[in-house]
């Protein structure tokens, strides 16, 4: 026989058994409780299955824009060294590659032939120089007999127009002039340093002959300060002489002593850095640029004439600038955007105009403000309109000198 209970049959007055009011209350909170357990597992689940992307703050401080080129480094002075004279090379006075410092003697020409030359216009001038003398003491005897009457007027104007004939002179002078020509030949045939510098090496050796103003023996550059050259176009120029014009100098004398680095092919990523200090003073009709120079210390040596560069010049004045790091900058055919997320998780697509690259960050003209959630990781997981799980990171002041910090 049924006897009610808690969650037990009942029978109505036909006999039929039915449940409680009770345990159908309890039945339905428990349907209730499971389905919300159901719910939740499976929106864990679905969370679980999110993509899950690295996501910042932009970047946003005062910057100065850099642009950067492709230049050469040159010596500020440079030489090839000629012997002025004709002979045979005697004698070499320099190690090659050397430093050499103004005045060394570098090369000695067989100096045999200018020595006798030497000698026999000394001696010329000497002739010369006694007949001229003798003419003298001539004139001053007369002059003296003259005063006694011992010696005719006539012959006194002929001592005197002896001493003073151009012949005497001219001799006097052709051979004073033809000794000072034998002194300076002389004299080229010691070739010397005309500046100091580093030295190439020997490109003559001894006992060959050396020709006059056309037999290059060696050069001789000069090693700090060092130069770097490279092109500018117009309309780089036309900014570059806009910000000069702000800062009170202009593009041909310097932007004003304008702060520039440069790198080299260095695999410690040497930087050095220097200053501009000219630009010519017209664009180039073949090419459309303009030459610019820049000026660098260079006391240890280490930058070479004709080794390549990149140059790094401000491009802008100082400004509020938004930097991304390269990372998160994607390509949509010809555009470029940056995804952003929103506190949902929801990914939208951004275009934005990028700048130069600056402490490792890449400079966002246009398209960003520096509010927004941008994705720096797992690109390939973000599509516009999709959710995605995000995981926040902050971008340090400057991504060559620190990394992502949580």
């Amino acid at each position: 026989m049924d006897t009610p209970g808690n969650g037990q049959l009942h029978r109505d007055a036909g006999g039929r058994p039915h449940r409680s009011a009770g345990w159908l209350a309890r039945a339905a909170v428990s349907a209730a409780f499971l389905l919300g357990i159901a719910f939740s597992s499976t929106a864990f689940a679905q969370d679980q299955q999110l993509p899950v992307v690295t996501a910042a703050k932009p970047v946003v401080r005062e910057i100065v824009e850099d642009d950067e080129f492709v230049g050469r480094f040159e010596a500020v002075d440079q030489v090839a060294i000629r012997s002025r004279v004709s002979g045979y090379l005697d004698k070499v006075s320099f190690q090659d590659g050397a430093l050499v410092n103004k005045g060394d003697l570098l090369f000695t020409i067989d100096q045999r032939p200018y020595q006798a030359a030497y000698d026999a216009a000394k001696s010329q001038v000497d002739v010369a120089k006694s007949l001229l003398e003798f003419s003298k003491m001539q004139l001053d005897r007369a002059d003296e007999l003259a005063k006694t009457g011992n010696i005719s007027t006539a012959t006194v104007d002929d001592r005197r127009r002896e001493y003073l004939s151009a012949q005497a002179q001219a001799q006097m002078q052709g051979a004073t002039a033809a000794l000072t020509t034998a002194s300076l030949n002389m004299e080229f045939t010691e070739i010397k340093a005309p500046l100091s510098g580093r030295i190439d090496r020997r490109l003559v050796s001894v006992g060959n002959l050396v020709q006059p103003d056309s037999t290059l023996l060696t050069t001789i550059v000069t090693r700090d300060p060092i130069d770097f050259y490279f092109d500018v176009d117009e309309r780089l120029y036309f900014s570059y002489a806009r910000d000069a014009k702000a800062r009170g100098g202009s593009m041909q004398e310097g932007a004003g002593g304008l702060d520039v680095v440069v790198h080299v092919a260095d695999r410690a990523e040497a930087v050095f850095k220097g200053k501009l200090d000219f630009a010519e003073n017209r664009i180039d009709n073949a090419t459309g640029t303009m030459r610019v120079r820049a000026t660098f210390p260079n006391a240890d040596g280490v930058l070479q004439p004709g080794m390549f560069g990149r140059i790094n010049v401000p491009g802008s004045l100082p400004h509020s600038g938004v930097l991304v790091p390269d990372e998160a900058i994607g390509a949509d055919q010809d555009r470029r955007i940056v995804f952003l997320v929103d506190e949902a998780g929801m990914v939208s697509a951004k275009p934005v105009r990028t700048g130069p690259r600056l402490d490792g960050y890449r400079v966002i003209r246009e398209g960003l403000t520096g509010n927004e959630t941008i994705i720096v990781n797992g690109l390939m997981h973000a599509r516009p309109g999709t959710k995605v799980k995000v995981e926040m990171v902050t971008l340090p002041p400057k991504a060559e000198t620190a990394e992502l910090q949580q």
